[in-house]
């Protein structure tokens, strides 16, 4: 699944500080605006308990977790659609990506500068999205311009496209993304193949200070953030960047300890990365045999062969049927055998869909 989820913000809000304590791959980090001038790409490893206990399970030789794509964009400024700073170049960045996490300053320190000399959340991602809007504004105005002609000689299909872009204009005009203006289905696909900056799914990641951690529900940004997200359908994360980069060089025990002292249950990372993956449209599915216990990534809706071929394209060519239980019903079983005896394996064909958490052995013949 080559998806990609990027990260943006304004300068100096924590944006590769996190992303550092994502992929823990060193991008630059800086007290001062566009530190980060090519994006840096990392893998990063999906967090899911079901890989633990199917491991615990089926007791394999090894354990193979899913992993999905960050980009750590740099910092956006004020007038980025008219190539202000380094704006253009961001920008086609962001087109690049499939899904925007859009880091937001929600603590107050004065040894960090704020691009816009104040701590304001709501401007900071209004300032962001108007930037989107505006760039999506001209290349709708550019595709207007060539589609109408077309529309003219009554030609159908220019006719459908010019009245998205018409509705997008309208849209944009009033500073409303286009992931929010309503669509049938087939106005949704050409929509999507104008490969819009606003119609990409958001979360917003709320970064605040050290202090708010354990209970960042009485951060007043905090809550500001949330309000704007929820008229958005939007998720919000809340996590401390300084902190995660801290937790990202602990692991089992030691990880556990400083979770516990500062008084939270999972770090905002591990929160970071599911949310992220959800917003891509990504599900797991599982394998798991005395060899190998596995994740494997796929898009939610996928049929049976086309998840085969997550593994191998001679899997969806020459598949057969997949023997598949649920997670819950293999760890209520105890053992593949005894859920086989219960009746919860079963044989899917090829018009099965896959759900997440499912269990699948596939058979094939090439």
């Amino acid at each position: 699944m080559a998806l990609t989820a990027g990260i943006v913000g304004l300068p100096n809000v924590g944006k590769s500080t996190l992303f550092n304590a994502i992929t823990q791959a060193g991008a630059e980090s800086a007290n001062y605006p566009f530190c980060t001038i090519d994006p840096n790409v990392g893998i990063v490893e999906v967090p899911d308990h079901r890989l633990n206990k199917l491991t615990e399970l089926v007791q394999p030789k090894k354990t193979v977790p899913t992993a999905f794509e960050f980009t750590d964009i740099a910092g956006i400024v004020k007038g980025a659609s008219k190539g202000e700073g380094l704006g253009n170049k961001f920008l086609s960045h962001i087109r690049e990506v499939d899904a925007i996490c859009q880091v937001v300053r929600c603590f107050a320190d004065d040894n960090i500068t704020h691009v816009s000399g104040k701590v304001d959340p709501i401007d900071d991602i209004e300032i962001i999205n108007l930037e989107l809007i505006l760039a999506d504004l001209e290349s709708v105005d550019k595709r207007i311009a060539r589609v109408g002609k077309m529309a003219k000689q009554k030609d159908k299909e220019s006719m459908f496209e010019l009245e998205i872009l018409e509705k997008l204009k309208v849209a944009f005009e009033a500073d409303m993304p286009a992931r929010t203006v309503e669509f049938t289905e087939e106005q949704m696909k050409v929509a999507k193949g104008l490969h819009l900056l606003t119609i990409k799914p958001v979360l917003y990641v709320a970064n605040v200070g050290e202090d708010d951690v354990a209970d960042p529900s009485e951060n007043e940004y905090v809550q500001q953030v949330r309000a704007f997200a929820e008229k958005d359908n939007a998720e919000v994360i809340v996590i401390c960047a300084k902190i995660e980069s801290e937790i990202a060089e602990l692991e089992g025990e030691e990880k556990e300890m400083f979770l516990q002292e500062l008084g939270i249950e999972e770090s905002g990372l591990d929160q970071l990365i599911r949310a992220a993956y959800n917003l891509l449209g990504l599900a797991t599915y599982f394998t798991a045999g005395v060899q190998e216990v596995r994740a494997w990534t796929f898009r939610q809706g996928m049929k049976a062969p086309q998840c085969a071929g997550v593994i191998h394209s001679d899997f969806e060519k020459g598949f057969i049927r997949a023997e598949t239980v649920s997670y819950e019903d293999l760890l209520a079983a105890g053992s593949m055998n005894a859920a086989k005896e219960a009746g919860k394996v079963r044989l899917e064909g090829k018009e099965y869909i896959v759900k997440d958490g499912d269990v699948m052995h596939f058979r094939f013949n090439v």
